[in-house]
């Protein structure tokens, strides 16, 4: 069973949970934290100690509050510590549960298992541990279409960027801008209509305001 484990999560009743499902599988050294900039910090250190981390387990929303973080949520922290970390296994348990956001951490991060947090979420999660420690993958069983084929209000990681740009008020010459300097391809101009065009037929909407707030509505930005 895994050595050292880490959870990070910014409730501590939630992390109490997580703790006790942890030890009734004897897994004894797991350390907490409760921002994402101790759980990297964490994990880069037992690196450089060559006493690695083998779990990390993280919620994907996280408060702020007083303290400064360069990390600010679940999903930024999986893509940093994967990208340094490839070989560390992680499990997101989180009580978001829409399907776009669950294909991207499995597809683009390369998360090993994804938990709703619920009335079984640690039943699930129980599961989940011993699951990715025989090296497969898990997925709650109401998230589990996010494997399968994508429904029509499911779209792209390069469309949430524009709905994102949108949302902020640029227009479509300046989100193509925006996108060539931050390196983000397609950034034509010409794609960047067709693309809206697209995604107005897609959710039936009036204009580029109504996709906005659609967007919002369904939780995609």
């Amino acid at each position: 069973m895994y050595k050292k484990v880490l959870v990070a999560d910014d409730l501590l009743s939630i992390n109490q949970g997580v703790l006790t499902t942890l030890k009734t599988l004897e897994i004894i050294n797991i350390e907490e934290v409760q921002y994402c900039d101790d759980a990297y910090l964490k994990i880069k250190k037992a690196a450089l100690d060559q006493d690695p981390i083998d779990l990390l387990i993280t919620d994907l929303s996280y408060k702020k509050d007083h303290r400064n973080q360069k990390i600010t949520s679940g999903e930024a922290l999986v893509a940093v510590v994967k990208k340094e970390f490839p070989d560390l296994k992680i499990i997101v348990y989180s009580i978001e549960d829409r399907l776009q956001k669950v294909r991207t951490l499995i597809n683009k991060h390369q998360v090993n298992a994804y938990v709703c947090k619920g009335r079984k979420g640690l039943i699930e999660l129980k599961t989940a541990i011993n699951t990715v420690y025989n090296n497969k993958s898990y997925v709650s069983p109401q998230v589990s279409a996010a494997l399968g084929a994508k429904t029509n209000l499911e779209i792209e990681d390069f469309d949430l960027e524009l709905l994102q740009q949108l949302s902020l008020g640029l227009s479509q010459d300046q989100i193509s801008k925006y996108l060539k300097a931050n390196k983000i391809s397609p950034h034509s101009l010409s794609t960047i209509e067709k693309k809206i065009n697209k995604l107005k037929i897609q959710f039936n909407a009036n204009n580029t305001i109504h996709l906005v707030a659609i967007s919002k509505d369904l939780g995609l930005i």
